[in-house]
């Protein structure tokens, strides 16, 4: 919802009537007349008027629409003030040097839009907002950070526990080991005297043939 106000033909230089109407632009409707309420300057007065004709013309245009409102809700989107014309007075001012100056009234036409809609976030709360934005994005990726920093540790440890169960199961052979090691040269001894008695058995039954067969060639 949009409405605009119009004030013509006020008194007072535009100059001067910037300096209020540069203090209510992109405020809340309630901070604009608070402001305008206690501010010094002659022309706050006529542009809280203008404002709340501005607020007015919202809420019957929003009624003629059957368009639920709220007036607080409201922001000033636009206000700018445009130079009016010059009162043309035959009267001069005395000036330095025995001069005249040509005295002027001025005036001014003050314009002011006012709007429902959301209001666009400004430089400092966009920034605020990117902030807060990476934080949470921080927070959120800290939990996979530390369960991935985790799963190493655990992997490390498993690669420990099979380490030592490794070197346990090394020494444990080693230990196998040596103890065959001790039987196999026992049974080596055996095997060599078994070897050495079947040598002489065999070398007593050649003399014992040898023996018989003298015999037999002597008969």
């Amino acid at each position: 919802m949009e409405a605009t106000a119009k004030t013509k033909y006020l008194k007072g230089s535009p100059r001067k009537t910037r300096l209020v109407i540069d203090m209510i632009r992109g405020r809340n409707v309630s901070q604009a007349l608070s402001i305008l309420k206690f501010t010094d300057k002659r022309a706050a007065g006529p542009i809280s008027k203008c404002l709340n004709s501005a607020i007015a013309n919202a809420t019957y245009k929003a009624e003629q629409q059957n368009i639920a409102i709220d007036p607080d809700g409201l922001w000033v989107r636009t206000c700018y003030v445009d130079m009016g014309p010059t009162k043309n007075r035959r009267r001069v001012r005395p000036a330095p040097q025995g001069r005249a100056y040509r005295e002027q009234r001025h005036y001014c036409h003050i314009t002011i839009e006012l709007t429902s809609e959301d209001k666009p976030l400004s430089e400092k709360e966009q920034k605020r907002a990117d902030a807060a934005a990476k934080a949470e994005a921080g927070k959120a990726k800290a939990p996979k950070k530390a369960a991935k920093k985790a799963e190493p540790a655990k992997s490390k440890k498993a690669k420990e526990k099979p380490e030592a169960e490794v070197t346990a199961e090394a020494t444990e052979a080693a230990a196998s080991v040596e103890e065959p090691t001790a039987e196999t040269a026992e049974a080596e001894v055996a095997a060599k005297e078994t070897a050495a008695e079947a040598v002489e058995d065999q070398a007593e039954t050649t003399e014992g043939g040898e023996e018989k067969s003298e015999d037999l060639e002597r008969q």
